[in-house]
């Protein structure tokens, strides 16, 4: 994958490109994770697609300096650049070298931008609320086990309540403070198993436990509507297909169940695996969703 960087505003944004395919193919990476996850995908999908991964705020290379303010007008306004430069970048396409028609639109001009999605875990909460954002421009949206299908209680009240996220950041840049959190929620069972095992991964160490405050809370603005997309998703007939473990207990398929009776536009696939779909074994089914 090529290592890209843009300015936007004071911040500069890291984002990868591999492929050589005429179709934009925008992914959005899970937490801790970063751009380079995607390059499994190059192999499969990347004759007929450019596929760009970008950082978010807070991961890999990409340098966020709005504080903790990061809207979905942050995220299309990112985007646009991206696609304007690589208007500027030769590539090449089936043996020739030119400069692939990519055209930036803003959004709700006729024709949009003609984006296609892939979003994993936290990145499919990032691709769901793009989607509810620019409808017009997404072409298809390939969703792998992803975020944002359900509101976790713990999740709002430490980003979207005022006084739940001063404790969470007291909590987070303190010592002791995200072990003793977790040992209480263990305790009296106030998270899933499998949730808090995670959070103790990454919360080993004191720049890991900021390093959540600041990711969790840059994301609190993306909370997509779900009755709002599902009435988009058949509005603008836009593909969307979703990928679940089966073993998975962080995003239960259960979660997508209101989509269930778009049968004409949207289709829910399971398979024998846990949460950690993003993997070179799964690329094949992954990819195979974008030609369905």
């Amino acid at each position: 994958m090529k290592s890209l960087f843009i300015a936007y505003k004071n911040s500069t944004i890291h984002y990868c490109v591999c492929g050589n395919g005429l179709k934009l193919l925008f992914c959005f990476h899970g937490y801790g994770e970063q751009a380079e996850s995607f390059a499994v995908l190059e192999p499969t999908l990347g004759k007929d697609y450019t596929i760009i991964a970008i950082d978010m705020p807070f991961h890999g290379k990409t340098e966020w300096n709005e504080g903790l303010d990061f809207t979905d007008d942050d995220l299309v306004g990112i985007l646009e650049n991206i696609v304007a430069r690589l208007n500027d970048i030769p590539f090449e396409i089936n043996g020739d070298v030119s400069s692939p028609p990519f055209r930036p639109a803003r959004a709700g001009t006729d024709g949009g931008l003609g984006l296609s999605l892939l979003g994993y875990s936290m990145g499919g909460r990032i691709a769901l609320q793009l989607m509810q954002k620019i409808p017009i421009s997404i072409e298809r949206a390939v969703l792998v086990a992803p975020d944002g299908l359900h509101k976790n209680i713990w999740y709002w009240f430490a980003t979207q309540s005022s006084i739940g996220n001063r404790v969470f950041k007291y909590l987070m840049y303190r010592p002791n403070g995200s072990p003793w959190f977790l040992n209480v929620a263990e305790k009296y069972k106030l998270v899933h198993a499998g949730l808090i095992k995670i959070v103790r991964y990454y919360t080993d160490a004191p720049e890991e436990r900021k390093k959540l405050y600041c990711r969790w809370t840059v994301m609190r603005k993306f909370k997509p509507n779900l009755f709002l997309l599902k009435k988009l998703i058949k509005q603008h007939s836009i593909p969307v297909r979703f990928l679940f473990g089966r073993f998975d207990n962080i995003i239960l398929s259960s979660r997508a169940d209101i989509f269930r009776d778009d049968t004409q536009n949207i289709q829910i696939h399971i398979i024998d695996a846990g949460h950690r779909l993003l993997q070179e074994k799964y690329a094949s089914i992954i990819s195979g969703l974008f030609y369905q």
